[in-house]
């Protein structure tokens, strides 16, 4: 009989032998005849245990049972005090791991004390945020400058981005190093890159997967650089620094084209601002060659940016810290063996010429390389201990600062029109920063916002009846906590 599968939480009155369901047909018909005072519902959902309706949300209830529970048959009563915890079978319900109060706590205390435990975490996740906007800030602001100076003494900037990337083959190894330090199973570092190589597929890293998933990306990566080192030779520091915030509204137009995410109108309304901050830029320079060239050429490093971000999350998806840190040395060990002939080159042809290796700005190449190299491993790794958006606010927060060195080291006119385009630029890149559920939230705020002021009268129509005004308090709160 399927009845005597059921769950042992169901109760059978002793003096009723077990049945099939289809015996009950007549009780079953009756329910839609039955009728029942609200005064009486409102008791049974207020005397119903609080143990059977747990139950009943995580599925430990058949259809069959429940059916039974509203024909009242085999006497079931799941509102019963008789009812107990014991009798209903658990192997459905997932362990959960709770750590029993202190002896001598209440409730409200242990309640108040896992609060201040989450309270503590964000408060720390917050406090490393700040810490990780000022370091990117100043990395991003402090590579910038330094290449700016840089170009005044040693004018290459291919040789400047090819010098500046094979530092990435760092990256791997400090990443190892913090395993060994963190990690409680420490790994050897030949199987922790066999276990990292299987972000690029089964067989590793092999000459395919290198062409073509890896090489593209280390193009993209030196064309970047290369531009916006390019830029900087022509325009401010400002300029570049705020051009180069579209590449986060380049990044969403790619994502909707090419990976078809979530349309959001706010974040189109950021792509526009974007493009007229980049249009309002060239006005203020009165639209002069080499300004426009300077201008064309941050847009363009932006671009490649955002093509690289967009590629890589096509192509190979999402990868893990270790993944990450392999794949930027790989980057940077390419780099070093296949366009090390390119400085050569362009040495022999005296487009980057420089007269002895001991003329070199060493001090000024190295400092920017060490900038640009922990600028990528906050952004890279940041995440782990903040959240991204602190991240992003950091780079944008990098262009009020570039203003204020130039204001004091050059001789730039800040007029009115490259302001606002400045900050129309900023407030784009802000408004990209918005998650996704950003709407829903504000629609949940204004909701509690509404009940808020609903309640204020409710209250005091509490103090002319107080039966009324707490029947009315009551049903507010349920509404609030339902939204």
């Amino acid at each position: 009989n399927p009845l005597l599968c059921c769950s042992s939480g169901m109760r059978r009155s002793p003096d009723v032998s077990p049945r099939r369901l289809s015996d009950i047909s007549p009780q079953l018909r009756q329910l839609k005849y039955l009728v029942v005072d609200e005064s009486i519902k409102e008791d049974l959902k207020s005397s119903r245990s609080v143990e059977d309706i747990n139950s009943a949300s995580i599925g430990l209830t058949s259809i069959e049972e429940r059916i039974l529970r509203i024909t009242g048959y085999y006497g079931y009563q799941p509102w019963s005090a008789i009812y107990n915890r014991e009798e209903r079978p658990r192997e459905n319900a997932a362990p959960v791991d709770v750590q029993p109060p202190l002896a001598g706590e209440t409730g409200g205390h242990c309640l108040l004390r896992c609060c201040l435990q989450i309270s503590a975490a964000q408060a720390r996740k917050a406090l490393w945020g700040v810490a990780m906007v000022l370091c990117v800030c100043s990395s991003w602001t402090g590579s910038t400058q330094l290449a700016k100076l840089t170009f005044q003494q040693f004018d290459a900037p291919f040789t400047l981005t090819w010098f500046a990337t094979n530092w990435n083959f760092l990256f791997f190894p400090l990443y190892y190093t913090g395993h060994l330090y963190k990690s409680t199973e420490r790994q050897t570092p030949k199987q922790r890159y066999r276990e990292c190589c299987r972000f690029f597929g089964d067989d590793g890293l092999t000459a395919k997967v290198f062409f073509t998933k890896v090489a593209p990306f280390g193009l993209l990566w030196t064309l970047t650089n290369y531009l916006y080192l390019q830029a900087l030779r022509r325009i401010n520091t400002t300029d570049v620094s705020a051009l180069f915030c579209c590449n986060k509204a380049f990044v969403f137009l790619l994502s909707w084209i090419v990976l078809r995410d979530r349309f959001m109108g706010v974040r189109i309304v950021a792509a526009i601002l974007a493009i007229a901050g980049i249009v309002m830029m060239t006005y203020a320079d009165g639209f002069h060659s080499h300004s426009v060239i300077g201008i064309a050429l941050v847009v363009s490093s932006a671009s490649m940016s955002a093509l690289y971000k967009v590629l890589f999350k096509l192509i190979l998806g999402s990868a893990k810290f270790g993944e990450a840190a392999l794949f930027l040395t790989i980057l940077g060990g390419a780099n070093f063996v296949f366009i090390s002939f390119i400085p050569v080159i362009l040495y022999f042809t005296k487009v980057e010429y420089f007269d002895s290796l001991e003329e070199l700005p060493w001090g000024c190449l190295c400092g920017v390389a060490v900038l640009l190299l922990t600028f990528n491993m906050l952004v890279n790794f940041g995440i782990a201990i903040t959240y991204p958006t602190l991240i992003s606010f950091g780079i944008v927060l990098s262009v009020p600062v570039n203003a204020v060195v130039d204001h004091y080291t050059s001789e730039i006119s800040f007029n009115s029109v490259r302001v606002i385009a400045v900050l129309i630029i900023c407030l784009g890149f802000l408004l990209l920063l918005l998650p996704e559920e950003w709407d829903q939230c504000v629609i949940q705020l204004l909701a509690r916002l509404r009940t808020r002021k609903k309640e204020e009268p409710a209250e005091g129509g509490a103090e002319a009846g107080p039966g009324l005004g707490w029947s009315r308090r009551g049903r507010t709160s349920m509404s609030t906590f339902a939204h």
